[in-house]
């Protein structure tokens, strides 16, 4: 294991799971894992059981013994200012920990100068790596300017298709008023018709069952005293003095039949052909007229 690797590994055994920063009198659980005391505390006064952050391992009670040879490791990475959030300013290969110098134009891959001469990348093409990052860098301004192009497109498009939705909703809602409106005045023009055509049939009605009415009453008077006459006849009939008799049927001045007027049926027609043929056609042409556009 090289130095480097070493300071890795020395920082990472070093460092708090929670903080994420070298252990300040560490402590450890049961379960073997470590924390700062204070980070564990904090962490158990925010929950309703106590359970390690790392397993969730819980625990009846808060036994946290204390842990002196990682305190001195913590301590020994401080003496060497290692910083456990620093990361390596230099990128080595992996297969020989050398600096990755160069490009491999053929693979598309960093490599070292050992991986350059080596058989894998015999007659490949190499350049710095400031220069393929100069042409990588270009590329993707290139598709970036492209993308930003793309997105001016798509911003103005999606504002025209935004106005043109606004313009069929308010289209919509203009004719939803006007198919209101003019309904409002079809159905008022047909209440007022209606009104009126009953008020004509009440009128007709009445005219022509006024007279008839009136004769009607005349055929019951009649009636009535056809009735009485009758009954009186009856009683002379019943007479059985014949010298009585003889004198009250010599006295009458006229006949029965001259007694009573003549009377006759009186009959009458509505006046039908505006509320059946003609009412569609007179009511469909006042709807016209009606709802007309001024």
């Amino acid at each position: 294991m090289d130095s480097r690797q070493q300071v890795r590994s020395l920082t990472e055994e070093a460092i708090c799971p929670i903080c994420q920063d070298f252990f300040t009198d560490p402590v450890i659980l049961d379960c073997e894992h470590n924390f700062c005391r204070s980070c564990i505390t904090q962490s158990w006064e925010k929950q309703e059981i106590n359970s390690c952050p790392e397993c969730r391992q819980e625990f009846p009670d808060r036994n946290l013994r204390g842990n002196r040879a990682l305190a001195n490791l913590a301590e020994k990475a401080r003496t060497l200012n290692l910083n456990p959030q620093e990361k390596e300013s230099e990128h080595h290969c992996e297969e020989h920990q050398e600096e990755l110098k160069l490009f491999c134009e053929t693979d598309k891959k960093l490599v070292c100068v050992i991986c350059r001469d080596s058989w894998e990348h015999k007659s490949h093409n190499f350049i710095q790596i400031t220069e393929a990052v100069g042409i990588y860098k270009d590329r993707v301004k290139s598709s970036l300017d492209s993308l930003t192009g793309k997105k001016s497109a798509a911003l103005e498009m999606e504002q025209q298709q935004k106005q043109k939705i606004f313009h069929i909703q308010e289209e919509s809602s203009s004719l939803q008023t006007h198919i209101k409106s003019e309904f409002t005045k079809m159905h008022q023009m047909l209440t007022e018709k209606e009104q009126s055509l009953l008020r004509d049939l009440r009128e007709q009605e009445e005219n022509i069952l006024k007279p008839m009415e009136e004769n009607l009453q005349e055929i019951q008077g009649n009636l009535k005293s056809i009735q009485e006459k009758l009954l009186k006849l009856g009683k002379q009939l019943e007479h059985t003095d014949g010298v009585i008799f003889l004198k009250e049927q010599t006295s009458r001045k006229r006949r029965i039949s001259e007694e009573f007027n003549m009377l006759s049926l009186m009959d009458g027609i509505l006046s039908t052909q505006t509320f059946y043929s003609l009412f569609p056609f007179l009511v469909w042409k006042e709807m016209q007229e009606a709802t007309q556009p001024e």
